[in-house]
């Protein structure tokens, strides 16, 4: 045909028709590969698949005894899928590759014959009925494809060819590699992977890197498998000629072609040609192929989206605390009057207030399951929750909540909106945020589609309210209501700022109904020692007792059936229900008894304990249980984590006397309530007053581990490794310092940290990385390299480390790979003693810019960092040098223009622009 360059040879080997095409000469690659794989398969459209027959070059390893001669099959081997393809990639600093996508795997139906094959060849007396014979066949033809009269050598990697042509005879014979000699010449069959690129692989240097970054799984490398498999099913067999080392040539070139040949025509004759028919027709699997890739190209490019919007997922809470329900409890919301005119009318607010520990979460997460059972995919009805919560008050921005919202109607919609596709481009190459106005509006665009809208929002007061966070996330969200008719409930404590906004809006007060507090005691007497479970009277008198002692709180129930636990009579149990406390004071007293039953334990329980409390009460962010089991492992002075240290979950718990809970579906081990929260802040002198140092000791020595002698991880794959790992990694990384700023004093271990040069690049790496942008290639690189421990001190604002560090030599001036110094930081960040520290060593400049980076710094000025962050203190310190350009315009990537003024009245810092 004349779209076919091809050139042809047809044939049979036994019942099979045979089409033939060898690449044109002068070509090679994988790209000249392809486009003979698919002139073929178009002009022969009844081939079912193919074979790629030729030579590579093999890749010795310790156990793995590659001759020359020998043949090598790809086969998956469970990580990889035959062939890999090891230049498609991004080329990283260092000159490494970080490998991309995986190659299709051969047919299944091949891989049984050359399974079987296999099997055969290993059986048999005498395996010469197999690939001998065809190889004899081949010898009789030609002379030279028999075995060559040339010795077969294999020199150590480091040993380099020493002619530009010809054997080795200049070669060091001292540097070969000792190998036994086989008992015959016939090649044997390897199974495994082959690696495929456009190079030509002449280094055993090389060689060795490349296998060492597939975990030495390689056994040969050729040059045009990659640009078949993932368009023509095929198997790969290669004669090995060489050892992809310097000391190529081609002496065995022929017996390898000649092998290669060999097994093939043996694994065709074994195929009967009845499963060959039955297989479909290349063309039909490339189409299956195309649809499932594309599939795989949408569904990543709206994971990457939806993960672009905001990492942060609902999902998982919302299936714990409806787990926790007691069946038949918060049926009277649903069941109200107030509910019911919400649900059925559009553009409705429903405000239901109460007092801490009213249950009111547990009835948002009712609602919610209602509201998702009633409305099921397909009625087009968008529903859209938060749980607001004032430990992630930092992802917990007005943005963040509106991107949440956004997230969640797309994920009603069988596609992404061309409008948020649109918005993502906008961003992605910049590593840039979109804006909260860019939100709404995409926010208003999608809401418009569905034609009911539901918005549910629990505690609304752990909504962050300073800088006004509060009042424009509410202010968005009515607005949002104005346009798109949504429904909106939500859930508050008595707060008049917020009480005030709802004016207007159906109200319904939460309070635990005495019948559904009865209904979770009953479900609960389990958890009380056995006698009470036989004495029926016993357990009413706990229900009768409890319901008027908790007056509506709900929480209040569970901590006074908590207190029952280790009663041991019945007398010990009245006399207890006796003396139960009401009102709000009742939550102090119930923490109180509680951390009284914690000091009457063993000393190693009540250590437990505390640290258990001391960690999820201090904690920057809510952590999950490997985060916190690693953390209280940890032994100080020791340089390795010890597994065998790791605790329980069930013991963490258990010791804690009913102030921990674990939600099992995110894996966030946290305080039961608010209210647990609010008490060890206003007691934790009282109870564990070291709790910062210990934390801050923790996490320095963490950091220290020998595992981060190796520094900043060059791939992403490698840092990924590291952070599941080292489980409190990226904790430590992100917040020993902050800890460390609550500390009196530190030890002279945060100053050996700060003084290790790797593990501070390990530590900075993690601290510096952005998760949102994991889905991206290379994204553990997009971070500043060479940021010194004086970076750090400067970055938290450790003043007392900082002045240590300078004392001993520390360079003020020196910059990271980004142009930024630690006066930088300092200035950026809003630690004033430290940025008077580094100005009076009168070694930095107070005018420097950084020099790439993320727009939030690239190319400004500290003065402008410092304005755009609204650190008033900061921008007088740097004016007052007399060093600094209040006029300076921005001049980097993203940043163009911009003067510190201009970028203190975008962000509102109206102080900072008088």
């Amino acid at each position: 045909p004349e779209h076919d360059t091809n050139a042809y040879f047809l044939g049979e080997i036994g019942e099979h028709k045979i089409v033939m095409a060898c690449l044109p000469a002068g070509r090679m690659g994988v790209g000249a590969a392809a486009v003979v794989a698919d002139n073929m398969r178009r002009t022969f459209k009844s081939i079912r698949f193919g074979f790629l027959v030729g030579i590579g070059g093999g890749v010795p390893y310790q156990g793995r005894d590659i001759r020359l001669g020998d043949v090598v099959v790809s086969v998956p081997n469970g990580s990889y899928g035959g062939v890999v393809q090891y230049d498609f990639g991004k080329m990283e600093a260092g000159g490494t590759v970080k490998h991309r996508g995986q190659l299709n795997s051969p047919p299944e139906k091949l891989l049984s014959y050359v399974a079987l094959l296999q099997n055969l060849l290993g059986r048999l007396k005498n395996p010469k009925n197999y690939v001998h014979d065809f190889l004899e066949e081949l010898e009789g033809y030609s002379a030279e494809y028999g075995y060559p009269a040339i010795d077969d050598k294999l020199y150590q990697w480091t040993c380099l060819h020493q002619s530009d042509v010809g054997p080795c005879d200049d070669c060091d014979v001292n540097q070969l590699v000792p190998r036994q000699p086989r008992k015959n010449v016939d090649p044997v069959v390897h199974l495994g992977i082959i690696a495929s690129g456009n190079m030509v692989i002449g280094s055993g240097m090389e060689r060795d890197r490349i296998n060492k970054e597939y975990r030495n799984s390689i056994f040969c490398f050729e040059m045009e498998a990659a640009g078949l498999m993932n368009n023509f099913p095929c198997l790969v067999i290669r004669g090995i000629s060489d050892y992809a080392d310097s000391h190529k040539n081609d002496h065995w070139r022929n017996r390898a072609i000649a092998a290669a040949s060999a097994y093939t025509k043996a694994l065709i004759r074994l195929i009967p040609p009845a499963e060959v028919c039955a297989l479909p027709e290349v063309a039909q699997v490339m189409a299956a192929v195309c649809s499932d890739f594309s599939l795989e190209q949408e569904h990543k490019a709206r994971s990457d989206i939806l993960d672009w919007l905001t990492p942060v997922d609902y999902g998982p809470q919302q299936s714990d605390y409806i787990r926790k329900r007691q069946t038949g409890t918060g049926q009277w919301l649903l069941d109200s009057e107030k509910f019911q005119t919400w649900l059925k009318t559009n553009k409705q607010t429903l405000f239901c207030p109460g007092i801490p520990g009213a249950g009111k979460t547990i009835l948002t997460s009712i609602v919610i399951d209602y509201l998702g059972t009633k409305f099921q995919k397909g009625s087009n009805t968008g529903i859209a929750y938060l749980y607001c919560n004032f430990r992630r008050q930092h992802e917990q921005k007005p943005e963040d909540l509106l991107g949440s919202l956004l997230k969640q109607f797309i994920q009603e919609q069988s596609s992404i909106p061309e409008s948020v596709k649109v918005l993502y481009d906008r961003h992605k190459d910049k590593r840039t945020r979109p804006s909260l106005d860019e939100i709404s509006r995409a926010l208003h665009s999608i809401t418009a589609v569905f034609s009911r809208v539901f918005i549910i929002v629990d505690a609304l007061d752990e909504c962050q309210a300073t800088d006004g966070y509060r009042i424009r996330f509410l202010s968005d969200l009515f607005s949002l209501q104005a346009k798109s008719g949504a429904n909106i409930f939500t859930t508050s404590r008595f707060i008049p700022e917020i009480t005030e906004k709802f004016k207007g809006s159906i109200a319904l007060e939460i309070v635990a109904s005495d019948e559904d507090v009865r209904r979770y005691l009953g479900g609960h007497m389990s958890r009380l020692p056995g006698f009470v479970g036989r004495n029926e009277e016993l357990k009413e008198e706990i229900k009768t007792e409890i319901v008027k002692a908790v007056d509506g709180m709900f929480l209040l129930a569970q901590l006074h059936l908590d207190s029952l636990v280790g009663k041991r009579s019945p007398k010990a149990v009245r006399a207890a229900l006796k003396g139960l406390p009401t009102g709000f004071k009742a939550y102090d007293h119930a923490y109180e008894e509680a951390m009284k039953r914690i000091e009457g334990q063993v000393a190693n329980a009540e250590e437990l304990a505390k640290q258990v409390l001391s960690w999820i009460t201090c904690a920057k962010r809510l952590l999950n249980i490997a985060e916190l089991r690693h953390a209280l492992a940890v032994e100080i002075g020791e340089p390795d984590l010890d597994e065998e240290n790791l605790p329980e979950v069930e013991d963490m718990v258990s010791v804690c006397a009913g102030l921990v809970t674990v939600d099992e579906e995110s894996h966030i081990i946290r305080l039961v309530h608010y209210t647990t929260q609010e008490y060890f802040e206003r007691t934790q002198k009282k109870w564990f007053p070291n709790a910062e140092t210990y934390i801050t000791t923790t996490c320095v020595n963490y950091l220290s581990f020998s595992t981060f002698e190796s520094g900043f991880c060059r791939t992403d794959k490698d840092f990924e490794e590291r952070l599941q790992s080292n489980q409190l990694y990226n904790y430590a990384a992100r917040n020993w310092g902050y800890h460390g700023r609550q500390t009196l004093t530190l030890s002279s271990r945060v100053i050996n940290f700060l003084e290790s040069e790797a593990k501070v690049e390990a530590s900075s790496q993690a601290m510096m990385v952005d998760k949102r942008y994991s889905s991206h290639s290379n994204y553990s690189q997009e971070v500043p390299r060479h940021m010194t421990g004086l970076h750090l001190a400067a970055y938290f604002g450790l003043e007392e480390e900082a002045n240590t560090l300078l004392a001993g030599g520390h360079r003020p001036d020196l910059t990271d790979s980004y142009g930024r110094t630690p006066l930088s930081y300092a200035a950026g960040n809003g630690h004033e003693a430290v940025v008077k520290l580094l100005l009076a060593t009168d070694k930095v400049d107070p005018d420097s810019k950084g020099t790439r980076g993320i727009r939030s710094y690239d190319g400004l000025t500290l003065l402008s960092l410092a304005a755009q962050n609204g650190h008033e203190a900061i921008v007088k310190l740097l004016l007052a040098t007399d060093k600094v350009d209040p006029d300076s315009k921005a001049v980097g990537k993203y940043n163009k223009g911009q003067t510190p003024l201009s970028l203190a009245a975008q962000r509102g810092h109206e102080a900072i622009v008088k």
